[in-house]
């Protein structure tokens, strides 16, 4: 399921590293000979990293402990998370891709629907595979002109693309396709990197309760927002530090998953507004130590998740709100 990565960061990279490319200065060469000519890059920036973070305690909704008085609670999963992802910027817009693989422990365990009786959970954790693209297209760029500035308002106003996947063997086996699609706006800010996107948000997925053919199911289309920011933090003159995240709304998607076991009429309860929201405290660890930046990063953070999923949670059905912490490094290969 939804597991976003280190998305604010990447995505902030690329946007800061158009900007440093329209800024570069060309210098005379230190020996008298010519240096050799190169042909110029199709892209104004580009960067490719791969991160590891420990995130606790996560929820999965769902997921629950029956306390002796009767009632339910969360139960708390610790995760181990592997993200690769990818940021570019090229003359008429930017492309970014993430990858999460993310391993739950035993608290969250793997499991199977092909089972004698139609569910079967194993003693391992589960295994998530959770892959993000987004792009954009300026509107400046493409018209050739600053129609779409509004001076310290305004940068520039962008068509926004893409898509979410992911699978995870649990006993459920969810099977998320979403596509999305609007426009971002890149926001004037006096340093960093500000972006407010509008989608237009449409999802498919698989019904776990469902253990005959029929299991695929499919959402309404809603809007969807999306908040992407990186900001130095100047605090601290000779610590390279940055405060980076993100925030995602969902507006509630209808009653897509059936259950007709448990349901009068054979559907859940309506999903709810889901908000996604996670900040991270960056130290550019390379910059400080080795005076190498953007190549070794540290990183702590927090986030919240509410509804999760569009899960609204209820007396028996908890795992749907989650406050977790996180601690990670970022390797930047190229």
């Amino acid at each position: 399921m939804i597991a976003r990565t280190f998305t604010a960061v990447a995505l902030s990279l690329a946007t800061i590293g158009a900007g440093m490319a329209a800024d570069l200065k060309t210098g005379k060469p230190d020996v008298a000979e010519a240096a050799p000519i190169r042909e110029p890059s199709f892209f104004l920036f580009s960067d490719t990293q791969v991160s590891f973070r420990y995130q606790f305690p996560a929820a999965e909704p769902g997921v629950q402990i029956q306390r002796a008085d009767g009632s339910f609670r969360n139960r708390d999963i610790p995760k181990y998370i592997t993200n690769i992802s990818h940021a570019d910027a090229w003359a008429y817009g930017t492309n970014f891709f993430s990858l999460d693989i993310l391993k739950s422990t035993s608290q969250d365990p793997a499991g199977t629907t092909n089972a004698p009786g139609g569910f079967a959970q194993y003693d391992n954790g589960a295994t998530e595979a959770y892959g993000l693209y987004r792009g954009t297209l300026s509107l400046n760029a493409l018209t050739g002109s600053k129609a779409f500035t509004v001076p310290g308002l305004v940068k520039d106003v962008s068509l926004a693309f893409g898509f979410d996947a992911n699978t995870k063997n649990t006993a459920f086996g969810p099977k998320k396709r979403d596509v999305v699609g609007g426009l971002t706006f890149s926001v004037d800010v006096p340093a960093g990197f500000l972006n407010v996107s509008a989608h237009a948000y449409k999802e498919w997925n698989r019904n776990g309760f469902n253990v005959g053919g029929d299991r695929d199911v499919s959402f309404d289309t809603v809007p969807e927002f999306e908040i992407v920011y990186n900001f130095p933090i100047t605090f601290f003159p000779n610590v390279p530090l940055s405060l980076a995240g993100f925030n995602n709304i969902v507006m509630p998607k209808g009653k897509g998953i059936r259950d007709p076991f448990n349901y009068p009429g054979g559907y859940y309860p309506g999903t709810g507004v889901e908000f996604l929201s996670r900040t991270n405290l960056v130290l550019d660890v390379g910059k400080m130590i080795w005076n190498q930046p953007n190549k070794l990063d540290a990183f702590v953070g927090f986030q919240y998740w509410l509804n999760k999923f569009g899960n609204v949670e209820r007396a028996t059905f908890k795992g749907t709100e989650e406050k977790s912490f996180l601690a990670g490094i970022a390797f930047h290969i190229f």
